[in-house]
């Protein structure tokens, strides 16, 4: 969180932060009998660092992020897909996996899309949740001030945070002044499967950054914002 909070100032807006995702440890480590293995997230990376070697299995990445955070782990990173999606994994590794071992190591909240697609490839697909996702107790506070207009951009990083934020919204009874405030905010998504869990609960002016990351998400909302 410091660093998402350093990047934004850096960018001249003011955050406000408001973790809508805590992460739980599982304890779990990826299967060492598998041929590929499949991280889709920095956390996971780092849950498994230190813990875990791949010996002779292919390591692919989701994304940038988690590929940076796995080689500061010291396991090396063999496929990074072009387009930091669950479906671009799919696509990446799908003349690799047929009749293959597939490990997807991963938080407790991760889409089909990943495992249907490599079982339609002809890969023998196994999931260890590496750590849950829950709501922390004390997030709200950029529901309030949504709701109060008093944002002028939202960043959400995961169709989760989109559940947790309209969750907390629905229990204060402020869904609908929540969604009258952010009709004047300047709204980010980290990419098409949020925009559109985003879109489910009344958000329809949603932008996405080309690459799916959080310092792209940040850049493409701050740009938009009025500012004095």
């Amino acid at each position: 969180m410091r660093d998402a909070i350093e990047f934004l100032e850096s960018l001249g807006v003011e955050p406000i932060a408001d973790s809508m995702l805590a992460v739980e440890p599982t304890g779990a480590l990826p299967r060492e009998d598998a041929d590929v293995v499949i991280f889709t997230s920095k956390t996971g990376a780092e849950l498994v660092a230190g813990a875990w070697t791949p010996g002779d299995a292919t390591v692919a990445a989701i994304g940038d992020p988690t590929a940076t955070a796995l080689e500061a782990a010291g396991i090396g990173v063999d496929v990074v897909p072009e387009e930091f999606s669950s479906a671009g994994l799919v696509d990446a590794l799908a003349d690799r996996i047929d009749g293959r071992r597939v490990e997807v190591a991963r938080s407790d909240h991760g889409s089909d899309v990943l495992p249907d697609g490599l079982w339609e490839c002809g890969a023998f697909v196994h999931e260890t949740v590496l750590y849950r996702l829950v709501r922390p107790p004390d997030a709200g506070n950029a529901v309030e001030m949504a709701a109060r207009s008093e944002l002028a951009g939202a960043l959400f990083t995961s169709s989760l945070t989109v559940e947790h934020f309209f969750a907390i919204a629905g229990e204060r009874d402020r869904h609908s002044a929540v969604l009258e405030g952010l009709s004047g905010a300047v709204v980010g998504a980290i990419g098409q499967p949020t925009r559109e869990t985003a879109g489910d609960h009344g958000l329809d002016d949603v932008v996405v950054p080309d690459t799916a990351d959080f310092e792209a998400l940040a850049r493409t909302v701050a740009d938009r914002i009025d500012r004095p």
